[in-house]
């Protein structure tokens, strides 16, 4: 047994309050070292009348490690507990001052988990895990009111550039409302919405106002209000890490210099505001002088900030916010953040922009969940850039299952292509059949999935501008094919519960190879997903366990003698199958 493999800390996403008086507890072991591990839980102040023991499963692999779980109930809130991990020929116990081979008889040398405090328990919106989203690129999208088109607005299908503008708008969303119903979105977020000079609106100059090109206040509420009579919520972008050139506070600053009373509103390393040798003297996002950084420290901005993002949860009714280059802003500022969208919506979404590991903003205090690229890279690894075989590709998801706590993990916004990334089908090489292979793994997955518009009728297009097409309205010229395999695969997420909330399990990973199958599973519910992922038919030996098994699409049964499956799979091909104990 390597101890020094053997990694717990008492908080984070080792030990996290997941619901009124229950904690998740992990613990990190070698991969394939320890044979079981246990918890020994109860109350410190009533050790000796409360302790029991728990048996913790192994829930996540990656190339190195092994990560073993159990949900505990402290009978009284709180909770003292130590691990006893068995190799199959020894055993020691883990307390909070290393191992030891018997249990301490003073308990005070275990961990400990203080006391549940309601208010601590990560708890993101329930409908969110239930959810199938769809990314809006408003200009891109419809054109449905010309009247407000900006000037030399190009014509609708044209070739996308950093600066052109097609007349995209909120009534062109209106238009398509039942369009997105029978695809099967619950939820649309929307890139930035407010005032702004670029096709994009990420350089605001006001945040209490639509943009003109894409219609009103008015009807934003409207849009709002029409998707949720269909059952939709609505995420808008949050733009708060920095404001545009002609915000006016910042304008007011290029006039007055140091003598303006929002002087403090900007992160300012030397009056004027200019740019010297291609950097700006004032901070910015990247080095773009047109996106002056707010100054989140200062009073004013944060009320100013935070009235925004309640205004538009009380006027108007979203749903929710995704925000902007999230982990370019201060911590104490989230946290006033989370409490103020929290108090006007308690079932707000909020979704953090963060690329890379983002456990510290998610500890219940701050964001619900982030844009989940991690899982965009490895499941472009293996499927696209053919960097993982199968077994590199599951332990790239098992490190992420075990880098957030559960609560986290399920409402993760997983997608495979944004405003940022090239499209999908680009990066498919044009292969159909892949990208289904790659959005069938996105929506069987735990978390949130998220379809980027145009994706399921075949858009292509590389890095922005290319990804910011317009949007295909003939149905001559849209992938019917694509479009058949999106709505039958957002049905299925949606009828299935343990796909939704299910546990998710390795079925088959080998090294060398380019098949890959797992499990979700939801008390006698399952769900067996398995994908072939090379040009050339296979044919793989599946221990899905005694049941009746059916093939989802086909509703063919199959044949598991022993418990066992021969699996037969088309080059690019895929089967679902599934099992209850109806």
């Amino acid at each position: 047994m390597l101890l020094e493999a053997i990694e717990h800390r008492p908080k984070g996403n080792w030990a996290s309050a997941s619901g009124p008086g229950t904690v998740e507890l992990r613990l990190r072991t070698k991969r394939d070292d320890v044979r079981e591990v246990s918890v020994l839980f109860g109350d410190k102040y009533a050790w000796d009348r409360t302790k029991a023991v728990q048996p913790m499963r192994k829930f996540a692999s990656d190339a190195l490690f092994d990560y073993w779980q159990a949900f505990v109930t402290p009978p009284f809130r709180r909770l003292r507990y130590a691990f006893r991990i068995d190799d199959g020929q020894t055993a020691v116990w883990m307390t909070e001052f290393g191992f030891e081979a018997d249990l301490p008889a003073n308990p005070q040398n275990l961990f400990e988990f203080p006391y549940v405090n309601p208010c601590d328990i990560f708890e993101p919106p329930a409908w969110v895990k239930d959810a199938v989203f769809y990314q809006i690129f408003p200009e891109r999208f419809a054109n449905g009111d010309p009247t407000n088109d900006p000037e030399g607005t190009r014509p609708w299908g044209g070739e996308p550039t950093p600066s052109n503008f097609f007349g995209g708008d909120l009534q062109g969303v209106i238009d398509h409302l039942d369009y997105l119903s029978e695809l099967g979105v619950t939820a649309i977020y929307f890139t930035p919405v407010f005032e702004a000079p670029t096709n994009h609106k990420y350089d605001t100059r006001d945040y209490l106002k639509v943009d003109p090109h894409f219609g009103t206040n008015e009807k934003l509420k409207e849009l709002v209000d029409a998707c949720h009579a269909r059952g939709i919520r609505v995420l808008l972008d949050a733009v708060f890490n920095h404001a545009g050139r002609t915000f006016p506070p910042f304008q007011d600053c290029l006039e007055k210099g140091e003598a303006s009373r929002y002087a403090d509103w900007f992160h300012v390393r030397e009056w004027p505001l200019t740019v010297k040798d291609g950097i700006p003297t004032f901070e910015t996002f990247a080095f773009t002088d047109h996106m002056p950084k707010f100054n989140t420290e200062n009073p004013e901005v944060q009320d100013y900030l935070l009235g925004v993002a309640r205004y538009w949860i009380e006027e108007v009714g979203i749903d929710g916010w995704r925000l902007d280059v999230a982990n370019e802003v201060d911590h104490r500022f989230w946290r006033k953040f989370r409490d103020t969208v929290k108090a006007a919506k308690p079932d707000a979404y909020i979704l953090g922009e963060i690329w890379h590991d983002a456990l510290p903003w998610l500890q219940g205090d701050q964001f619900d969940a982030v844009m989940n690229y991690p899982f965009t890279t490895a499941v472009l690894d293996f499927f696209v850039e053919r960097k993982l075989d199968a077994r590199g590709f599951a332990d790239r998801l098992g490190r992420l299952l075990a880098a957030y706590p559960t609560r986290a993990t399920e409402v993760a916004f997983n997608l495979l292509g944004s405003h940022d990334t090239p499209r999908l089908l680009t990066l498919c090489g044009g292969n159909t059949a892949l990208m289904k292979l790659a959005a069938l793994v996105q929506f069987t997955f735990i978390g949130t999935p998220c379809l980027y518009y145009g994706d399921e009728i075949g858009l292509t297009g590389g890095h922005d501008p290319g990804c910011r097409k317009c949007m295909e309205w003939d149905p001559a010229r849209q992938n019917r094919d694509l479009l058949a395999f999106y709505r039958w695969l957002i049905a299925l997420r949606r009828g299935a519960e343990p796909l939704r909330t299910g546990e998710f399990r390795v079925l088959r990973a080998e090294a060398g190879e380019r098949v890959f199958a797992y499990v979700r599973a939801s008390g006698q519910e399952q769900y067996a997903i398995v994908v072939n992922n090379q040009d050339q038919p296979a044919s793989v030996r599946l221990a899905l366990g005694e049941g009746t098994w059916t093939d989802v699409r086909t509703r063919e049964t199959v044949d598991t003698p022993g418990g066992a499956a021969e699996i037969a799979l088309e080059p690019f091909g895929f089967r679902v199958l599934h099992a209850s104990a109806s």
